[in-house]
């Protein structure tokens, strides 16, 4: 991954996490997968950054985990949304959607 997408990811991962186990449960992998996926292959989230950030998101009772067995048969853990995540998903999206206009304003701005 380029230099550039790497840190706009340190900032951002936590609530494209957040967003892709909102669409429903899911393992590591296969939230690493959807954010592929989703992004049109812009985000690789490789397992160094995912897993750190899952377990900061469900000590912060964002998410809960849970064992299940996964689609290879393979024991895996599960995380879902929890209330306390879903609104500090839509708190996040708040404050990305106002940064990203101060952003776009200051991009605009005549020389």
């Amino acid at each position: 991954m380029p230099q550039d997408k790497s840190d706009f990811l340190k900032g951002t991962l936590d609530m494209l996490v957040l967003k892709v186990v909102a669409l429903g449960p899911s393992h590591g992998y296969a939230i690493a997968q959807r954010l592929q996926q989703i992004s049109k292959d812009f985000f690789e989230v490789h397992q160094g950054s995912l897993y750190p950030a899952l377990h900061r998101l469900e000590e912060r009772g964002w998410l809960q985990a849970e064992w299940k067995e996964s689609e290879t048969g393979r024991e895996a853990k599960f995380y879902s949304l929890t209330k306390k995540g879903r609104k500090q998903f839509e708190a996040e999206v708040q404050n990305w959607e106002r940064m990203a206009g101060a952003v776009a304003l200051i991009l605009r701005a005549v020389e």
